[in-house]
Parts: C-alpha cells; structure tokens; sequence
C-alpha cells in the first residue's frame, strides 16, 4: 500500500503534467512553454483533519462573488470545527445542486503572501457527517494562473485568521489579484 507522502508526491507531479502538457489547463500557451512545475509547501500531517461536519447550518442558498464579477450559487452542507497549533477554527463547507461533492474555499494568513491572494480551494467528499480536510491538497483556483477564468470567492465565513501551511503556493506567472 502507497504512503500518504508517495499519493501526495504522485498527485503533484500528475498535476504539473497536466498543467505542463494538456490544452484543457488553465495555462496559456506562452505559460505552458515557460512552466517548471507548481509551488507547494512540504507536507504537513497535522493539516489532515478528521472531523465531523455540524450540519445545523443556516439553510438557504450562499451567492459566492467571482473573480470576474458574476455570482456562483451553493448551499451551506455544514461547518467543521478544528485547531491548527493549539488555535481553534472552523469552516463552512459548501455544496451545489448537481454534486454531492463537498466544496471548501478559504482565505487563511498566508492568502496575498505565501498563497494566492484570492484564497485557495479542497473538493471533499463526507462519509456520512465525518469528513477528512487534508489541506495539502489545497490548490489554486485556474483564476490564479489565467484571468480568463471566472472562480468564486471565498465567503467571509471562511476567512481563516491562522496560516495553512499545506498545499499549493502562490502561481508566480499568475495574474495579480
């Protein structure tokens, strides 16, 4: 059985791959003849988070502003409660009409320093009302690499006083935001 370290080292290279190689990544040509690979923080096991989602959130549709104006619409699913350093946080995680899938965007303090500035997204998938949150598998929405591309932004309510120390860095041929 592969360790988590390999899964991860495999899925970062598979990545560089695609975004290197194949004309669906949100890479421009020029871009993709210039990429070296992305940028991501060594691997942090303690930014694995099992944890069990409260779902006694406020119902209703969550209207996400985009990076190009427009608003994506999702659904609260629920909110997970963690700590990171001995520091308490919690985020909302969202869903949408046409997917069971989970979706977590947040800001954190690495946003505009260390990470995208825009903030920074996991797609989850709950067993039940227990999710695992493993941020180093946080990355970039394709925004950060292309302006062309419309990505939602985080809510207020994910906006994370404490750094994420785990997944993906800043784009540095990325557009400015």
């Amino acid at each position: 059985m592969a360790s988590k370290t390999s899964e991860l080292h495999e899925f970062r290279a598979e990545k560089d791959q695609f975004f290197g190689h194949d004309h669906r990544a949100p890479l421009t040509p020029a871009q993709q003849r210039e990429f070296k690979g992305l940028s991501y923080f060594d691997e942090n096991p303690k930014l694995q988070i099992r944890a069990k989602i409260d779902r006694a959130v406020q119902a209703g549709e969550v209207r996400m502003a985009t990076t190009t104006g427009e608003e994506q619409v999702y659904r609260r699913q629920g909110v997970v409660r963690f700590e990171v350093d001995g520091e308490p946080a919690d985020v909302t995680l969202y869903g949408s009409a046409n997917s069971h899938d989970l979706f977590l965007p947040f800001r954190d303090a690495t946003s505009g320093k260390e990470t995208y500035g825009a903030g920074r997204y996991l797609d989850l998938h709950a067993h039940g009302d227990e999710v695992v949150i493993d941020f180093n598998y946080a990355y970039n929405p394709n925004c950060a690499y292309n302006p062309d591309w419309s990505c939602p932004l985080p809510p207020a309510e994910n906006w994370l006083k404490i750094p994420i120390l785990a997944g993906e860095k800043s784009f540095e041929d990325g557009p400015a935001h």
